[in-house]
């Protein structure tokens, strides 16, 4: 059996919800005081995402949902619609607008379900506060969906204002490994994006990958993959994983922080900067929805 818990914290004031199995194998931790964020994740007794402390969420933005833009937007600034819109500069050093809108935003529970199988939890975010560069009314719902081997989030996005909006989505999650030098990535791409010195794509460039999987070894990775299907897998010494969206079209960023022991694994549906380049940029009309999900499901065969 399932159970769902709420945890307040008085102190640290960051309150999280636990989705859980009755023998304690799998649990996942969603922290709604960091954008509805996924902070642990543990499926049949193995560690998949863990806190990454000392490094702050304010510096990793750790399983962060990016909306209404993914990575960076170029200065903050974009044109849309013929008219010129300036976002918050929140990367002081490359000065980008970066990771979206909702990463530090409170969450609300919506909804909730248990059953022998599976625990789930709809939160809740609506923005009506007309954001600096980006002044649209929208709401987002964030479902986890926990089960003894696998974990999926569902994101909805419904545009509640009066005018279409621009918009792309992607997911940050760290996962971790016992020996990330060991440790292997699998997905098919034959296209990646220069970037310059801002993390700014300048040009599509053809790869080829030497092996059919990619060994992480001692490499330092901050690159973005244009992906010919939705599939990508993560095999460490402990586990195997199946990361999975359900876009048709995908983009991959994977970043290896100083601290090796965890690989910044982000399906998106586009690329940096993309309300300026327009890779991957979707417009959203008034009144309607988006849906997209992720899942991670433990490879059980091996």
């Amino acid at each position: 059996m399932f159970k769902i818990n709420y945890i307040e914290n008085t102190v640290s004031a960051l309150n999280y919800i636990e989705l859980k199995n009755s023998n304690r194998e799998s649990n996942a931790k969603i922290y709604l005081n960091l954008g509805g964020s996924l902070q642990e994740l543990i499926l049949q007794k193995k560690i998949i995402i863990k806190s990454l402390h000392p490094i702050t969420y304010e510096k990793s933005y750790a399983s962060a949902v990016l909306f209404p833009f993914v990575n960076r937007i170029e200065d903050g600034k974009y044109t849309f619609q013929e008219k010129a819109y300036e976002l918050e500069i929140n990367q002081i050093e490359e000065n980008n607008a970066l990771h979206g809108l909702i990463f530090n935003k409170n969450f609300s529970i919506h909804n909730q379900n248990i059953s022998e199988d599976f625990a789930s939890v709809t939160i809740n975010y609506t923005e009506s506060k007309k954001q600096k560069g980006f002044p649209f009314d929208y709401t987002v719902f964030l479902k986890y969906t926990l089960t003894e081997a696998s974990l999926t989030l569902e994101v909805t996005i419904k545009n509640e204002d009066q005018n279409s909006f621009p918009f792309n989505i992607g997911w940050h999650p760290y996962f971790y490994s016992s020996n990330l030098s060991e440790s292997f990535l699998k997905f098919k791409s034959s296209k990646k994006l220069d970037l310059n010195e801002k993390m700014i794509p300048v040009k599509i460039e053809n790869h080829v990958f030497e092996e059919d999987m990619l060994q992480i070894k001692d490499s330092h990775l901050d690159d973005c993959f244009i992906l010919e299907n939705e599939n990508i897998s993560f095999t460490t010494p402990n586990y195997t994983l199946k990361i999975n969206s359900s876009s048709k079209e995908n983009y991959l960023q994977l970043y290896t922080p100083k601290e090796r022991s965890t690989i910044a694994i982000e399906p998106m549906t586009a690329a940096p900067n993309s309300f300026n380049n327009k890779l991957g940029l979707q417009l959203l009309k008034s009144g309607e929805t988006f849906v997209i999900d992720w899942s991670i499901k433990l490879d059980t065969q091996l």
